[in-house]
């Protein structure tokens, strides 16, 4: 199932996605709950008449529910929490190497994260910035997870029972700001803490069961072989695949949950795939050509991002002026 939530007088619904067109759930069963993370927590009763409801809008049922030029958010608006990952494997060796640095061997001993702002959750549309965000401003191309049930020391053999579903992350960096503050080996924090975009859509496993591979050698968890790109004013900068992960989601939420309770409606981002942000793209075209000229985000840029069975995520980002 595809899932968004949309915003309909004031008042943000739950919509399920069919052929392109957004059903509002409140209309077809009252009984249901008002958000996407109650939803997703109540998979034994809530997700199983969402089944029947997607069964029934396939026969031509509820068409008049269809919403009209809704104003689609995040999926997940008001997130509990959000972490990212620094999962593949391609980005973080690629990015040494870019500053001549050696890979760091514990990239290989447990997956890292860092917390990020959850009250800065943004979906499809325009996205403002300050002017200190657009020095060295960059997209970062990820996939991003959430959960749907509460548990601690989570094995990763078990994990992929605690996904509730995936949905396209642009992380948004400010990366003169990250770059002073790292300095102080703290952070990430203002240079990433003012945006990161989700969706369109909240995407079920089920429905990329299809696209399932085996993980990388000596890991365990599901891993799916999706296209990954990126697009800035209708030129793409970046391509990569979700399989690519070196580690999984299920070995994350194994890190994550030792010793710390995870809630529905957690986010947790991927990181960023190989090629997936200007500064990558940047540094290894600058090793390669001294004369190679750097891109970054510019206020009216549009960024558009492809992930196979997802989606696509669009945005543009703006200066803010008042």
């Amino acid at each position: 199932m595809k899932f968004v939530t949309f915003l309909e007088n004031q008042q943000e619904k739950v919509g399920l996605v069919w052929q392109d067109a957004i059903y509002d759930l409140t209309k077809i069963n009252h009984n249901l709950p008002s958000t996407l993370i109650e939803i997703l927590a109540d998979d034994e009763f809530s997700l199983l008449i969402c089944q029947q409801i997607t069964h029934e809008i396939s026969r031509g049922e509820y068409k008049n529910t269809v919403v009209k030029e809704p104003q689609i958010l995040a999926p997940i608006p008001h997130p509990a929490s959000f972490r990212d990952a620094y999962a593949f494997r391609q980005h973080v060796e690629t990015s040494r190497l870019n500053r001549g640095l050696d890979m760091i061997p514990e990239f290989d001993q447990f997956p890292v994260f860092y917390f990020s702002n959850h009250q800065a959750i943004q979906g499809l549309g325009k996205v403002y910035a300050m002017e200190k965000h657009f020095d060295r401003m960059d997209f970062e191309l990820e996939v991003a997870i959430v959960i749907k049930k509460e548990g601690i020391n989570i094995k990763a053999e078990n994990a992929d029972e605690y996904i509730g579903g995936f949905m396209v992350l642009n992380d948004l960096s400010a990366r003169a700001l990250q770059m002073e503050e790292m300095k102080l080996n703290l952070g990430p924090a203002k240079g990433k803490d003012f945006a990161s975009m989700f969706g369109p859509y909240l995407v079920t496993p089920t429905e990329i069961e299809k696209y399932k591979v085996e993980p990388k050698e000596g890991h365990i968890g599901n891993c799916y072989d999706l296209e990954m790109s990126c697009s800035v004013n209708n030129i793409e900068v970046s391509r990569g695949n979700f399989k690519d992960m070196h580690w999984t989601f299920a070995e994350i939420i194994e890190r994550i949950s030792y010793g710390v309770k995870l809630y529905p409606g957690d986010i947790i981002g991927s990181g960023t795939v190989g090629t997936g942000c200007f500064l990558e793209l940047n540094g290894t075209g600058k090793r390669q050509n001294p004369a190679y000229q750097e891109q970054w985000l510019q206020p009216n840029d549009t960024i558009e991002m492809s992930v196979t069975g997802l989606g696509k995520l669009v945005n543009s980002v703006h200066l803010y002026t008042q």
